[in-house]
């Protein structure tokens, strides 16, 4: 009789894989593209967690609770800190039309 094997899965953090700024942008165009906000915010904060949350918070002029608080799942961060944090990343947000 064969004996089958057990598969074993390991925790994967995207966060590690983020490395470069096309990495960056390619996230958030993928993330925008879902018009999901949740998706957004987590991707955001997959982003500043590869970065360094310390680092982020710093630039933000905000403490890191505060922004691990603003980038949960159920965070609600202002405008003026997800376009601030674009700009840290060297990222800005652009508007096209539907396609009809």
């Amino acid at each position: 009789m064969k004996k089958e094997e057990k598969i074993t899965f390991e925790k994967w953090d995207p966060a590690e894989d983020i490395e470069t700024k096309e990495d960056v942008y390619s996230l958030l165009e993928v993330a925008l593209e879902e018009n999901d906000p949740e998706f957004l915010l987590r991707a955001i904060g997959y982003i500043a967690r590869s970065k360094g949350m310390a680092q982020i918070a710093k630039e933000l002029k905000i403490d890191r609770t505060g922004l691990y608080k603003s980038l949960a799942p159920d965070g609600n961060p202002s405008f003026k800190t997800v376009f601030k944090l674009f700009d840290i990343l060297g990222m800005r947000v652009r508007l096209e039309p539907k396609a009809a």
